[in-house]
């Protein structure tokens, strides 16, 4: 589900981002997050799992790479 909207986020198709491997970094060149699509995938966040990473996570680690979102959502989900 963090993949979808990692894809969405970026405007890749979901395919490609679920390809990628676990600790591909999200703002490094194979995601290549910038700080708007970043924003849209905070609310995205919010939005479907009901975690506010800005506001759990003030070093925002979890943006690290996909699969310290991952853990990050799972670990704060609702």
């Amino acid at each position: 589900m963090v993949r979808e909207l990692i894809a969405e986020a970026i405007g890749q198709d979901e395919a490609v981002v679920a390809a990628l491997p676990g600790d591909t970094r999200l703002f490094g060149p194979e995601v290549g997050l910038s700080s708007l699509a970043g924003a849209r995938l905070l609310d995205s966040v919010r939005e479907r799992f009901g975690v506010d990473v800005a506001a759990e996570d003030l070093n925002l680690d979890a943006l690290e790479s996909i699969a310290s979102l991952s853990g990050f959502v799972d670990q704060h989900q609702r």
